[in-house]
């Protein structure tokens, strides 16, 4: 490959951005004195080109590696942090260079290894691929918008449908200082409203009636407790909460007072 030494350095020294830079140091093979030396030099990727320099003010690169045909991979070498550049080609030369740290190591493998061409074709032709994809399922809800239309239609009648939609709570009156039973719009008095059902509101039920301890077996009403007690004067319309608790009351006020007696006497 040939390139244009002059264009090339202008392009390595000229305000475009650069894809990473940093200082790293390049292994130096020397044959005649069976050695081997670092040389720490400024590094500047831009696009496919990797450019070196003596320092990081120079104007002119030293060096330049064309990232094509290659692979960046991690290699054993007596100094930490290091990492090579090896090219597909036999009797390549290969490139060995060491990080500062951890992090700058990996911050340069991984900036290195997506800078070649081959790595862009493949990146465009995934988004290629999924561009293709999408425009084929935009192209299939066009063509069928009767399933998308009833598909938004049934959530729209899903969501005006009474009976699926979750119950407001009302604010709870107050009668005499106690909160009142009220389902929905049910209204005092004898007054029904229409359930979710499309039937009738019941009032709520009322709790079911122990049977005194003072009652007789065969259910007669027990001395102390009146045959008014035993039905509740309380109608099932009616929803005072405060009326029910009283006359519920008075079966635990005919027991407390017989217990009363029975300690006066002297029975256990």
């Amino acid at each position: 490959m040939k390139l244009n030494e002059r264009s090339v350095a202008h392009y390595a020294t000229c305000d475009s951005p650069a894809d990473h830079t940093g200082f790293l140091r390049k292994r130096v093979e020397r044959h005649h004195h069976h050695g081997t030396s670092y040389q720490r030099r400024w590094f500047v990727l831009k696009g496919n080109l990797l450019f070196y320099f003596e320092e990081r003010e120079s104007r002119e690169p030293v060096g330049l590696v064309v990232l094509e045909g290659c692979t960046v991979e991690l290699c054993e070498a007596a100094e930490e942090f290091a990492f090579a550049i090896r090219f597909d080609d036999a009797g390549a030369r290969a490139y060995v260079l060491v990080a500062d740290g951890q992090a700058a190591m990996e911050a340069w493998v991984k900036a290195l290894s997506r800078a070649s061409f081959d790595y862009m074709r493949l990146v465009v032709r995934e988004l290629e691929k999924q561009l293709e994809e999408a425009c084929k399922s935009l192209a299939a809800c066009r063509k069928s918008p009767r399933r998308s239309s009833s598909s938004c239609s049934g959530r729209k009648r899903h969501l005006s449908n009474p009976a699926l939609q979750p119950l407001q709570e009302k604010p709870t009156t107050l009668e005499n200082g106690y909160s009142t039973w009220s389902s929905g719009g049910c209204v005092a008095s004898g007054a029904t409203c229409t359930d979710h059902d499309g039937g009738q509101a019941k009032p709520p039920p009322l709790p079911p009636r122990r049977r005194s301890a003072g009652s007789s077996a065969t259910g007669s009403p027990a001395p102390g407790v009146s045959p008014a007690m035993l039905e509740s004067p309380v109608p099932p319309e009616t929803i005072c909460f405060s009326k029910l608790h009283n006359w519920y009351g008075q079966e635990i006020a005919v027991l407390r007072r017989e217990w009363q007696e029975r300690q006066k006497r002297g029975h256990p």
